[in-house]
């Protein structure tokens, strides 16, 4: 019996990708699906996207590579600290080992031709097959009939007449396409990636200047609350809402920290350096301003640092000029 070619296929959630299956899935061939996540994008209902593509999906957690190469993405950046070009490269190249693992004979990708203007351009469609180290085995059917054929279609193990030739921004085939092939549940597009979003890129920005050789759980942590970079450069991160306080606690080293105002509902606050104990006074009274105590009163701040643990007494001014220093 003839073995089935098999494809791995990077599957992010949204329409591009799963009609890039459901185009494959009109020959035959085994296919699978590799959803990626970092800290910078993680696809939801990955239960309910299964059962859309009627494939077998695995997750897999690229967190640490991408951090790295977000430092010195060999094609810069976008508009605020999304590498695209870089990150596409990296994801085929991972997805190529699994490949390879596997005992696979391609890869595959929803890409649009010129759809996106930084990473989806035919230039940068090709820097990305030179950063995957993966060139003429990386399959795109919603265009490929406009790009050089790979080398199964070349080799006639995938028919290229029953791929597609979509390009440009304009959805309107893609939505026909949904709706042939019964397709309702699916991510819009955009908006999915923090790299994107230009608060949080100027957070993430800061931090690596500060510390080169910052790791994963500090990214995370940019997520979450108000963020206060004091003289120094130390960051300090408050609470907005109980999920920030929860998520600022349980993320919490013992290098660094963590404040509470005591006696009065308020932000948790979490000083993301080693610090010194008689240095809290400023961060305390950040910490203050943002609670239900009353202004003018003296108020008791409990911090701990690792198992050390204190208390300090600081007023709540409603003028605090130390909100002069949010990023």
């Amino acid at each position: 019996m003839t073995r089935k070619l098999k494809g791995v296929g990077l599957v992010s959630g949204g329409l591009d990708s799963i009609l890039a299956v459901k185009v494959l899935q009109e020959q035959d061939l085994d296919l699978v699906g590799i959803v990626f996540t970092t800290p910078f994008f993680r696809p939801r209902n990955t239960s309910n996207l299964s059962l859309t593509l009627g494939i077998p999906l695995r997750i897999v957690d690229i967190g640490d590579h991408h951090l790295e190469m977000l430092k010195n993405p060999r094609y810069g950046y976008g508009k605020n600290m999304n590498p695209c070009i870089d990150c596409h490269g990296l994801m085929l190249q991972e997805a190529g080992r699994i490949m390879e693992l596997e005992g696979a004979d391609f890869l595959f990708t929803g890409e649009v031709l010129g759809q996106r203007p930084m990473s989806q351009r035919r230039d940068a469609l090709r820097s990305v097959e030179n950063l995957s180290g993966y060139g003429g085995r990386i399959l795109r059917p919603l265009s490929a009939r406009l790009l050089p054929p790979t080398l199964m279609e070349s080799r006639g193990e995938i028919d290229r007449e029953k791929l597609l030739d979509l390009q440009g921004r304009s959805r309107k085939r893609q939505m026909m396409l949904a709706e042939a092939y019964g397709i309702r549940d699916y991510a819009q597009p955009g908006g999915g990636c923090m790299l994107t979003k230009e608060g949080f890129a100027r957070r993430l920005r800061l931090l690596l200047a500060d510390r080169p050789h910052t790791v994963l759980r500090e990214v995370e942590l940019l997520k979450y609350g108000r963020h206060f970079r004091l003289p120094g450069g130390v960051v300090l991160l408050v609470g907005r809402q109980r999920i920030d306080n929860e998520r600022l606690s349980g993320l919490a080293s013992e290098n660094e920290a963590l404040l509470r105002v005591r006696d009065y509902p308020g932000p948790v606050g979490l000083l993301l350096a080693p610090v010194d104990p008689s240095d809290l006074s400023l961060p305390a009274a950040i910490v203050v301003s943002y609670s239900d105590a009353p202004p003018g009163r003296p108020v008791r701040v409990e911090w701990r640092l690792g198992a050390t643990q204190g208390s300090l007494m600081t007023v709540k001014d409603e003028e605090n000029a130390s909100r002069e220093f949010l990023v």
